[in-house]
């Protein structure tokens, strides 16, 4: 296990040392992005159903439903949930648009190496511009994956987000 770990790192550190230093700001990005998300799904999953019964119960438990003032404590305590439920994802969506555009930070960089070491060693030199065009396409390739699964998971905890309050809705049934 141990060895498996080692062999590990040392590709990861491997493929950052291929892909130059924004890689590194590419995985903030989807670490930080990963971590927000999975919040998200914990909140739904676990903190939302009791919030969710207590409203219900809270609802239910009232004598009157029917009254324009029943109507905007219903409407309240709905955007109130909506509002929870929608926290940070601002921020997720926000971190999924950026990490095409880190990604092409890291073609910029790397082209600036393939350009300067032109500059310095000439056009015959292929071997050091290789390592300057990996630069570029490395870092492309990373915001691009991180960008799919970002897109992939905010847009399924957008869909269950949206589900949870129409459910709650139906859930406080109130009259005309």
């Amino acid at each position: 296990m141990m060895i498996f770990l080692m062999d590990l790192w040392d590709s990861v550190r491997g493929f950052i040392a291929t892909g130059g230093d924004v890689l590194l700001l590419v995985a903030f990005v989807l670490f930080l992005m990963w971590t927000l998300m999975l919040e998200r799904y914990f909140f739904l999953n676990n903190v939302f159903p009791k919030l969710r019964d207590d409203m219900i119960a809270n609802w239910n438990s009232r004598e009157e439903t029917t009254s324009w003032h029943a109507h905007r404590i219903r409407e309240a305590w709905i955007s109130q949930a909506k509002q929870q439920l929608n926290a940070r994802m601002l921020i997720v969506k926000t971190l999924v648009a950026i990490c095409p555009m880190i990604g092409l930070l890291g073609t910029v960089t790397g082209m600036i190496n393939v350009f300067d070491v032109m500059s310095v060693q000439g056009t015959s030199n292929a071997r050091l511009m290789a390592a300057g065009i990996s630069t570029a396409t490395m870092p492309t390739m990373a915001g691009m994956v991180a960008a799919l699964s970002g897109v992939f998971f905010s847009t399924r905890l957008d869909a269950r987000l949206k589900i949870s309050i129409e459910k709650l809705t139906d859930s406080l049934a109130h009259k005309e």
